[in-house]
């Protein structure tokens, strides 16, 4: 047989084992784990909780600016920290937002958490990084506007040498969240651009709950309107999956472990004994590294899709998505130049050697090379299809994903050149040229 042979039918052996030793990476049935049949001292519709830690809370940050919203009243629920009428067997939880320049989403993702319906005590922290463009103050008149969770906004001013941005924010949220009598039992971190359907926080509580989970995650279903979000959005997931198959991460005594920054559940005494924010205060990769934290203290984790959690970011230019993508592409290798040159090298034989050897079988008189690479790139396509329905995509998109890995290739090649540069991880003004240094504003 030729080279290019050879190389096809590595890709297929490739894909052989990938379809079926990957954790059935491709597989989109991961969904959030329903609780179980409820016993005598359960919550309503979901098992008896494991005892909450009684942790003592961390005292208030400053820069807080007032809240905003009044307790109780359908939807929403009490205070965190403040007494009820009446003892809620469902357990307190923060919502805890961090948010820099977020007016464009705000108005569509912060009413979806007003709005939620939950039975226990909650509330909002909207922590303000430095915004330009008035968040903060959207976000109380958002709050006057449509009532229901009572909202706290607050800022803490530039972040600490050390410190990622939106760690630094989430570090002052929670500080916030556990600055009452009593800590809240959950955490709910979730980003601006993220809107909930009005039982998500029911729904995720009750899974972390029934299951016995100290960290649950969905990874919201990302925005496809435009050409460029069809075509790069779904295989952004897919190739997530890949590195870190869900049905791995979800099984006990796993050592795979990552989350979904835009939504996770987190209990707080997990929180505690994992030090989080402070043990990754320098992530810039932070949903991964917080899940390796929490299982790595002991913690129990859980990652799947959601079907009621969705981003409204818009990324309607392909300069948009390689942006989203490039900034933490090399972060992604560690800042390592074998494994880029390694990831490059399995990008090329597992996902461009099958089009370029159908192409040699077809216009080069190589039938060999050519039945390879339609084998290859039929496996490649087959696991892309359930990814494609799950955005509710056409089929036909299936074929195209060789294109999209050529894309992320050259994203992550991209990501490698700015970070040499000097440039690094850039997000909302700030440029992180390298791993625990302090932010750059521009």
């Amino acid at each position: 047989m030729s080279a290019i042979a050879w190389i096809a039918l590595s890709s297929l052996a490739a894909w052989g084992w990938l379809s079926l030793g990957q954790g059935f990476f491709w597989r989109t049935d991961q969904r959030l784990p329903t609780p179980a049949a409820p016993g005598p001292s359960a919550l309503p519709g979901v098992p008896a909780l494991p005892g909450a830690a009684d942790t003592t809370g961390a005292t208030g940050a400053p820069g807080v600016t007032g809240a905003v919203g009044e307790p109780g009243g359908e939807p929403g629920g009490e205070p965190v920290g403040e007494p009820g009428r009446g003892e809620s067997p469902w357990p307190s939880v923060a919502v805890v937002v961090p948010a820099r320049d977020e007016a464009g989403v705000l108005p569509e993702s912060l009413p979806s958490l007003l709005a939620q319906v939950y039975p226990g005590p909650a509330g909002i922290y909207l922590v303000d990084d430095g915004s330009s463009d008035g968040t903060g103050a959207l976000a109380r008149e958002l709050a006057d506007r449509y009532g229901g969770l009572p909202l706290t906004v607050s800022s803490p001013g530039e972040p600490e040498p050390g410190w990622t941005g939106k760690l630094w924010a989430l570090r002052h949220g929670i500080a916030l969240a556990r600055g009452g009598p009593k800590d809240p039992e959950y955490l709910l971190l979730t980003d601006a651009d993220i809107a909930h359907e009005p039982d998500s926080l029911r729904e995720l509580v009750a899974a972390a709950s029934g299951h016995r989970l100290d960290l649950v995650s969905q990874m919201a279903r990302l925005r496809v309107a435009s050409g460029w979000e069809k075509l790069v959005v779904p295989a952004f997931v897919y190739f997530f999956a890949q590195l870190y198959p869900f049905r791995w991460i979800n099984r006990p005594g796993t050592r795979t472990a990552a989350a979904a920054g835009g939504c996770v559940l987190l209990r707080t005494d997990a929180a505690v004994r994992a030090r989080v924010p402070e043990s990754i205060r320098h992530a810039v990769i932070d949903d991964v590294t917080l899940a390796k934290a929490v299982q790595g203290s002991g913690g129990r984790i859980w990652l799947g899709l959601a079907e009621r959690v969705d981003s409204i970011r818009p990324y309607p230019r392909l300069a948009d998505l390689w942006r989203m993508v490039a900034r933490s592409a090399y972060a992604q290798l560690r800042h390592n130049p074998l494994l880029l040159l390694g990831t490059v090298a399995g990008l090329a034989v597992i996902y461009l050697a099958p089009p370029v050897a159908l192409c040699a079988g077809l216009f080069g008189g190589d039938p060999d090379a050519g039945w390879l690479g339609l084998m290859a790139w039929a496996v490649m396509a087959g696991t892309y299809l359930p990814m494609l329905r799950y955005y509710r995509l056409s089929s036909w998109l299936a074929p195209l994903l060789p294109f999209t890995a050529l894309l992320y290739l050259l994203m992550t090649v991209d990501s490698a050149v700015q970070h040499y540069r000097g440039r690094g991880a850039a997000w909302k003004g700030r440029t992180y040229a390298r791993p625990g240094s302090e932010p750059r504003s521009r």
